[in-house]
């Protein structure tokens, strides 16, 4: 491994999903030098890389937008993958930015002499240990960053396939066999139906309890948040699920107490956007069980005592962030799972010219916000200093 020379800038994005390209955006909109470090070889490889073929954005495109560059007229309410990706590589062409790929960070200190971010990144391709100093660091790693397969007893005896939903493209290999999707969220949900779609024996894990709703009813509450509070939109969007679902419950799906627009800010859990799933749960083509209690060979055991065999398992449980493992010097900002700790709405705001940006379970239209308010304060602080 061998050492190479520093380099300095004024910012440094970690980063290079949509929230570190809106960063880069907004800097670029103030004349504000940037580096941008990101693992992968490409930008947004979340969604060039690992996301599954079916795959639309969840909610309507003017919540999706990234800042100074709306999507076209011509794209559709929900907008798909690959036109998501066509749309990035012409605001990452129109922004001139200009990643280095296969930069892994592996460690970001603040230096109190210097008063300047040290990032030690490893190139990935030369071997080289690359140091970086700026006067500002913004996070812009994603909450989706390492893709995360709970531990399971006898998880290791499982004769089948098992793979993340990072790994999952399409149902065509899965015809006519057993499947087993673990997680219940918009992903695990959509990979079910596209299963079921595809002629597989399709069952998936409901281990909590759930919000279903239509993207038509999660559009109507996004407009009625403009002139209505928080509460009161809930009432209403349970009501219509109630109205359009029935009785979740029959099927083995828990309704919360909590409402659906309450979970997502405090929590950052979203609710079940149906895009045709609960009807095939209904008509017992997507089978419901409860958590698994282990697994023996290919017989999955679930916990009330069911066992089921299966020739493949998805797991679409989530991810884990790895941050807290080289960001050294941080109590305030974000918490042990990469996630920000600070009250919205200064969420975004660190110590010592630190910043974050979309680690706060909002989305992709806070992250723009998220950027702007940083390029915005980075602009301010240079001010200062040069007037000082």
């Amino acid at each position: 491994m061998k050492e190479k020379m520093e380099e300095e800038a004024c910012v440094i994005i970690v980063g290079c999903g949509p929230s570190g390209l809106s960063a880069a955006a907004c800097l670029n909109q103030l004349s504000i030098p940037y580096i941008i470090l990101e693992r992968e070889d490409c930008y947004a490889s979340l969604f060039k890389k690992y996301a599954y073929d079916r795959l639309h954005l969840h909610l309507a495109k003017q919540y999706c937008e990234l800042p100074h560059l709306p999507f076209p007229a011509s794209y559709p309410t929900f907008v798909p993958k690959d036109q998501f990706i066509q749309h990035l590589d012409h605001y990452v062409s129109h922004f001139n930015i200009t990643p280095l790929y296969q930069r892994s960070v592996e460690l970001a200190n603040y230096d109190e002499d210097t008063k300047k971010w040290i990032v030690k990144a490893m190139n990935i391709v030369s071997d080289e240990i690359e140091e970086y100093r700026a006067r500002f660091l913004i996070l812009a790693t994603g909450e989706a960053s390492t893709p995360f397969i709970p531990e399971i007893e006898g998880l290791t005896t499982f004769t089948g396939e098992v793979i993340h939903s990072t790994r999952y493209k399409n149902g065509k290999p899965y015809g006519n066999m057993n499947v087993l999707v673990v997680g219940s969220g918009n992903s695990g949900m959509e990979i079910a139906l596209d299963l079921a779609n595809h002629g597989a024996k399709t069952s998936i894990v409901v281990r909590s309890s759930v919000h279903i709703l239509s993207k038509q009813i999660v559009y109507l509450g996004f407009a009625m948040l403009n002139y209505f509070p928080y509460g009161m939109v809930d009432s209403f969007m349970v009501f219509l699920s109630k109205l359009v679902y029935g009785d979740q419950s029959r099927y083995g799906i828990g309704r919360p107490k909590e409402g659906p627009f309450f979970l997502k800010n405090a929590y950052g859990k979203y609710p079940i956007i149906d895009v045709g799933t609960f009807k095939k749960i209904k008509s017992g083509e997507i089978k419901v069980l409860p958590a698994i209690e282990n697994i023996r060979g290919n017989e999955v055991v679930f916990e009330n005592g069911e066992s089921h065999p299966f020739d493949s398992i998805v797991f679409c449980t989530g991810f884990k962030r790895s941050t807290n493992k080289w960001l050294k010097g941080d109590d305030y900002l974000l918490d042990e799972d990469g996630i920000t700790k600070v009250s919205y709405p200064n969420h975004w705001r660190g110590k010592n010219g630190l910043f974050c940006v979309g680690l706060s379970r909002r989305g992709l239209n806070l992250a723009g916000i998220d950027a702007q308010s940083v390029a915005d304060e980075i602009k301010s602080l240079l001010s200062l200093k040069s007037t000082a």
